[in-house]
Parts: C-alpha cells; structure tokens; sequence
C-alpha cells in the first residue's frame, strides 16, 4: 500500500511561501510598528485628535506594505554582505533559498498595491510618495558611504509623518518638520543599538555602522539622537498648543531614555541589544498616547 507524500506549502504552486514570507520578516513586525507609529502621532497632531478610520487604515496597510517592500531593497542590496554575517547569512536571498525572480516580483506587487492606496489621498500626498521609494531605496547602499547610515534609514522613516500630515490637511505646516526629523534622531538612536548585534561582523566586512563610528561614546551618539528627538516632539506639541499630559508622558519616555543609555555605558551582547531595541515600540505608542491625551486636557 502507497503511501501519499506530503508536500511542502510551495508545491502545489511552485511558490515558495515559507521564504517569502521570511523574506518581508513576517514573523517580526517591529520595523513596521516603528514606521507605523510616527504617521500615527502626524495623523493626531493634524486633526488635534482621533483620526479618521479611513485614514487609519490606509496608513496601518500603507505601513506594513512599505515596510515589507523595504526590506526586500534592502536584502537585494546586501547580499554580498549578509553571506559574510553570522545573523544575516541564512536569509532566503543571502542562502540562495529564494530565486532573485521571486523576490523582484514580491517587491513589484507591494510597491503596486502601495501605490494604489496613495490614490485614495490628495494629489500633494501622491507627489510625495516617489520621495518615500527612493529613500527606501537608498538606504541600504548607505552602509557602503555614510559612517552613520542610520541617518538614511531615519530619513525613510520620518516621511511618513510628511505623507501623513499631507493626507489630513493638504499642506506642510512647521509641526510637520519637527515630527519629521524627531522620527529621523530617533531611528538614528534605537537602529545604533539595534546594529550593536552585527558590530564585529561590520568592522570585519567594512560595513559602516554608528554602532562602530561611536564605538565606546555610543551611549552619547544614543543619546543625543534622543534628546533631539525628545526637543523636536516638544517643539511640534508647543506648535500644536497641546496639553500638559502629553509633556508629563513625554517626561516619562525620558526617564525610560535615561535607563536606555545608562546600559549603554556598559557592554551589551546582542540579545540585550536586540531587547533593548524592540523595547522603542513601547515608546511609540507612550508618544501616540500622550498625543491623544494631550488633546482632551
């Protein structure tokens, strides 16, 4: 008596699923939450509130969309560079897991399908989304220019806010700046911590990394990424006229800041790292909470 096979999720289609899936990092939605929150708190600081549920859900899938896109730029990139790295090496594209067409074809249909939610917003919100591609597209051969690319990646995220403010009220206002480049000193500081994990790797490849360009100062590039993150949010919240809570909460991500850099004194092996890293979602959504709050005191 035969007995049937069992196949593989990818057999019945020749996709292969398990790797694509690996590649857009589905199993870790960090990076997304991280891009996602700071267009939440340009949507609240536009409308002085609650946002509108369309909006919301155009960002939320907007988010996750171009943040999985982004990845695959940034693993097409790296190639060459994660074979050589003890974390990276068994990615679907750096293995040879996953053929290059598959990749292309994911990132073409994301892009589509982000592109298509851009039609759903104002024509100013649609001049700028070409910026948002190419910054993503830039970032990943920053490593190969810029001693601290995490610069490049804080540019790509903080567009967002633009987008998102644009969406709302069709036009650029200063609050807009400040959330913009807050959003950027921050993914300089918790993308420094988070490069902590492939520091040796980096120096041996020559990878640039602010992880390596601070080297022992790192807790002062760290933190003063966050103190200019922290000026800029309360200089967007005076702007805005916002209420004292959202200064009380801001107070607080200060002080879990303070915690953050007083590690960074000391060695961190890269689970501490990586904890610590994760750990800056939690600020996103104190900011995003005491902007809602600061607009009912």
């Amino acid at each position: 008596m035969l007995t049937p096979s069992v196949s593989s999720p990818s057999a019945p289609s020749g996709i292969p699923w398990s790797a694509l899936a690996r590649l857009i990092r589905l199993h870790n939605q960090t990076g997304t939450y991280l891009l996602l929150l700071p267009t939440l708190w340009a949507l609240v600081l536009a409308v002085r509130g609650f946002p509108p549920p369309h909006l919301l859900a155009i960002f939320i899938g907007g988010s996750f969309l171009m943040r999985s896109a982004g990845v695959i730029l940034n693993d097409l990139a790296d190639r060459p560079f994660d074979q050589q790295v003890s974390r990276t090496k068994t990615r679907p594209l750096a293995s040879g897991e996953l053929p290059l067409r598959h990749a292309l074809t994911l990132l073409g249909l994301l892009l589509l399908m982000a592109g298509s939610l851009v039609l759903l917003l104002n024509p100013l919100v649609f001049w700028l989304a070409p910026i948002a591609v190419l910054l993503a597209a830039l970032y990943p051969f920053s490593k190969r220019w810029i001693h601290i690319p995490q610069i490049m990646l804080g540019l790509a995220f903080g567009w967002g806010t633009v987008m998102a403010w644009a969406a709302v009220r069709g036009q650029l206002d200063a609050p807009v700046w400040c959330l913009f480049g807050a959003t950027a000193a921050w993914a300089v500081a918790y993308d420094t911590i988070y490069a902590i994990q492939d520091r040796d790797d980096d120096l041996r490849i020559g990878v640039k990394s602010a992880a390596l360009f601070f080297g022992t100062f790192i807790h002062l590039g760290v933190g003063t990424a966050f103190s200019a993150m922290l000026v800029l949010l309360s200089a967007a919240g005076w702007m805005a006229q916002i209420g004292w809570a959202y200064y009380v909460m801001l107070l607080g991500v200060g002080l879990f800041f303070s915690v953050q850099i007083g590690h960074l004194r000391r060695p961190v092996d890269p689970s501490q790292a990586f904890a610590m890293f994760q750990a800056q979602v939690w600020v996103g959504v104190a900011v995003l909470a005491g902007l809602l709050a600061g607009f009912l005191t």
